[in-house]
């Protein structure tokens, strides 16, 4: 009885026959709670009765579940199979690390998965959803579900969910606002839909098995599907070692496992017997987001701060204690000043705040890193917060290049340290500010060329004294990326004293010509709402969320981007295009608004530059890529990934001169992190 009661049924609910069943393992198979279906009702039955008692003699079934942080928000499925009934056992063993504790429902058709809480059901529908979910605006939702407000706070999102696929079938995910990525199964037309958030803050991936359809939220699980190859797709590789192109949104390094990219859906149709998988499509349309009517700086603004801290606000849901980081820019610090003062509302104790820069145990900083330090201290001051400051030394960055950068989770950087912190203090939940610069704190880039192609003769001439900018810097900058984007990029990196692009990068030559990588590239864009919508829908945003989720993972700590809410988002591209950038200053939208928010210095800060942060990281690999250098010369076999490498040119630039001259240190990280050493 316990068991079913964690398993969130109640005893005496009547189900369809063939229902199928519904059970708690762990991932070792050593004991198992299953609810079979017995003349269209559920019993409990037993296996390995004295596994059970021990688990019930360590409180552990009728309790909480044992805390394991790679099971928080973790989903995947199986449909079908080509040997009989879809098995989950290696899947969840790869997404949950071999978990004392997992939710799985299989109906002989399609098995699912995942962290307590995931699965939601609707056995008079013939439904089903496995969902890795966080939805905001739940009262509006409810409301429009025709849900009592009694009732609502009792649901489950993953509930909430299945309702609103109930309600509005496939065009669901246009009701759902917050971070998402689900799959519902319907065992009456057996066909089964997904979805990915706007954004893609939850990841999905998923491949085409023998027979059937494999899905999850981690490249491992879905790998560890039976008859998935884990082959390499050696494009893929070849533009990750080339520097070319690091990120994509539809492939992985694997040949059989592809991405769902943000703001899609995907149908797969059993009904015919074999599965057809669609083409991805699109639900979220971010070119489509209306116009605002026209309104003063101080409406736009007021209008601004009131969604971005409800964003913020609806980020706060949940009992678990909140992380947030804190920068001298305006997107981090302003997320951090939000949350400390909603926080105490909400009778909870403030935000803990995490910076990336080193910690100074009491001394001085030196005086080209002061003004960081003593912009973040004025935001701490302010909102009331304690911030702890966490960096790599050489050790963690060995540490992290070893981990195997064919699957997300080793890039995060200086990130690692502060999930390290931030699970010791107990974190569960991460703030940042991440998406700022493409939304809300948009730069407005695109202004000069929108002037220039539209003729704007004195507005342009105006613009560029006020910038500073001179008839060399408008026809590099500005006019340049219109005619020839990949000539633009060459002079741009001959000015910085960087190769060309020929030189750059460390896939092996030979590999090189025989996968003929593409070109690398500028995108362009002519209008201030043109680049924001080049800048959304580019790889950069998702290829941090899905490196983050999967390092987060490791450490229990989920990560929420307010300045992503799409509310948020479509607010900024309604906007008039001189709510960004007008009389020499940019990112007007987000200093207005936030002028009670931050202190002044922080509020008007226009330097990106952050020396504290970049030099002693530096620093710390001078010490680290000589070391991992010398450890690979002494080898004496290559890695086995060495044969897609130019090992010869890697080794040369793992010189402390090389390093710190930084001209192609990202791509040594790419290529140390994708090496098996």
């Amino acid at each position: 009885t316990t068991a079913a009661r964690r398993a969130k049924l109640p005893l005496d609910q009547t189900f369809p026959r063939g229902c199928g069943a519904y059970r708690a393992i762990n991932s070792r198979g050593k004991w198992r709670i299953s609810r079979h279906n017995v003349a269209g009702k559920w019993r409990i039955s037993r296996h390995n009765v004295g596994h059970v008692a021990r688990f019930l003699a360590a409180g552990l079934c009728c309790g909480q579940p044992p805390y394991n942080p790679q099971l928080m928000n973790a989903i995947c499925g199986l449909l079908g199979a080509a040997d009989g009934l879809p098995d989950l056992r290696a899947m969840l063993a790869a997404l949950t690390g071999g978990a004392v504790y997992a939710e799985e429902w299989t109906d002989g058709t399609l098995a699912v998965g995942g962290a307590d809480g995931c699965l939601a059901f609707d056995p008079a529908a013939s439904l089903a959803v496995v969902a890795d979910v966080r939805l905001d605006d739940r009262p509006a939702l409810c409301d429009a579900l025709g849900v009592p407000a009694t009732k609502c706070d009792g649901l489950a999102d993953a509930a909430l969910v299945l309702k609103a696929y109930l309600r509005w079938g496939q065009d669901c995910p246009n009701h759902l606002l917050g971070d998402y990525a689900f799959a519902v199964w319907d065992a009456g037309t057996r066909t089964l839909f997904c979805a990915r958030d706007h954004i893609g803050t939850r990841p999905f991936y998923y491949a085409q098995t023998p027979g059937g359809f494999a899905f999850a939220c981690t490249v491992e699980s879905v790998l560890a599907a039976p008859g998935v190859d884990d082959d390499f797709d050696e494009l893929s590789v070849a533009e990750h070692l080339t520097g070319i192109a690091l990120f994509s949104t539809t492939r992985t390094f694997f040949k059989a496992v592809a991405k769902l990219p943000p703001g899609h859906t995907l149908a797969i149709d059993c009904a015919q017997g074999a599965c057809r998988v669609a083409a991805p499509a699109r639900h979220w349309r971010p070119e489509e987001a209306p116009r605002l009517p026209p309104a003063t700086d101080e409406q736009y603004a007021e209008e601004f701060l009131a969604i971005y801290s409800q964003a913020v606000a609806d980020r706060l849901r949940g009992p678990d204690p909140i992380g947030v980081h804190v920068s001298g820019g305006l997107d981090s610090s302003s997320v951090a000043a939000l949350a400390a003062r909603q926080l105490p509302k909400r009778g909870q104790p403030p935000p803990l705040a995490f910076s990336w820069l080193p910690d100074l145990a009491g001394q001085q900083p030196k005086p080209e890193h002061a003004k960081e330090y003593a912009l973040i201290n004025a935001v701490a001051d302010k909102a009331g917060l304690q911030v702890r400051h966490c960096t790599m030394d050489s050790d963690a960055i060995i540490a992290l290049l070893r981990r195997d950068g064919a699957f997300p989770g080793a890039m995060a950087g200086n990130e690692h340290a502060v999930q390290r912190i931030a699970a010791a203090q107990g974190v569960r939940v991460m703030l940042s500010g991440w998406g700022g610069d493409e939304g809300a704190s948009f730069n407005g880039r695109g202004t000069l060329e929108s002037m220039l192609l539209r003729g704007h003769w004195w507005r342009l001439a105006a613009a560029c004294r006020t910038r500073g900018t001179g008839p060399w810097g408008l026809l590099i900058g500005h006019v340049l990326p219109l005619i020839s984007p990949a000539l633009m990029l060459e002079l741009r990196r001959l000015r910085r004293g960087k190769p060309l692009r020929s030189r750059r990068g460390f896939a092996d030559p030979a590999f090189k010509r025989r996968l003929r990588p593409r070109p690398e590239t500028l995108a362009r864009y002519f209008g201030v709402r043109q680049a924001q919508l080049v800048l959304l829908q580019g790889d950069h945003l998702s290829a941090r969320i899905e490196d983050w989720a999967a390092s987060g993972a490791r450490h229990g700590i989920e990560y929420r981007y307010p300045l992503l809410d799409r509310r948020v988002l479509e607010f900024a591209l309604g906007l008039p295009p001189e709510q960004f950038q007008r009389g020499g200053h940019s990112r007007l939208l987000m200093r207005r608004a936030l002028r009670e928010v931050l202190p002044p210095e922080v509020c008007w800060h226009t330097s990106k530059a952050d020396p504290a942060r970049t030099d002693p990281l530096l620093d710390a690999q001078v010490q680290a890529l000589p070391a991992i250098g010398e450890e690979l010369m002494a080898r004496t076999t290559p890695p086995a990934r060495a044969r897609y490498v130019d090992m010869e040119q890697l080794l040369a630039n793992l010189s402390p001169a090389g390093i710190r001259a930084g001209h192609r240190n990202v791509q040594v990280r790419n290529a140390l992190c994708f090496l098996d050493w």
